[in-house]
């Protein structure tokens, strides 16, 4: 007697079993195992650098949280804060963003605004692969050309 059992429709088990496909331990691409997730802060340090880069805008944060940074920043061992000017809200797949930005006297506010979102966007979806829904962006000041300058805002290249 022979260790096969038929099953209903009349073949054995060892046959049906060869011709069933293969199926891989763990299932799917190894890349996709497991979750990644992203920290609010990960996404507003992206989105204040990509801010920064556009032209136009002089600062991030009201002239409150720029002076407090201005403080902080002198202080040694203390570092420039990327995130000045910028909150997050991260879910599993999408993020929204608020930015508070000061503009040089001058130029378009709407054109401004039009290119940090658009920078913004592209940024964060690009490094992190988060859909972000929207881009709030407040313009809290308008940097005049004499005023004096409480810290320069340096751009990096």
């Amino acid at each position: 007697m022979t260790d096969m059992t038929e099953n209903r429709g009349g073949e054995s088990e060892t046959s049906a079993a060869r011709r069933s496909p293969l199926v891989k331990r763990g299932g799917g691409d190894p890349g996709s195992r497991g979750r990644t997730t992203i920290a609010d802060g990960v996404v507003e340090k992206i989105a204040g650098l990509a801010a920064r880069d556009v032209d136009g805008v002089h600062a991030m944060g009201s002239g409150l949280s720029r002076t407090f940074g201005a403080v902080r920043d002198r202080v040694p061992g203390g570092a420039k804060s990327v995130t000045r000017g910028v909150k997050a809200e991260v879910g599993e797949v999408q993020a929204a963003l608020d930015l508070e930005i000061v503009v040089e006297y001058g130029v378009s506010i709407a054109d401004v605004a039009r290119g940090v979102r658009e920078n913004v966007i592209n940024a964060v979806e690009r490094m992190t692969g988060l859909e972000v829904v929207e881009v709030n962006i407040a313009v809290s000041d308008v940097k005049l050309p004499d005023e004096e300058e409480e810290e320069p805002e340096r751009r990096i290249q």
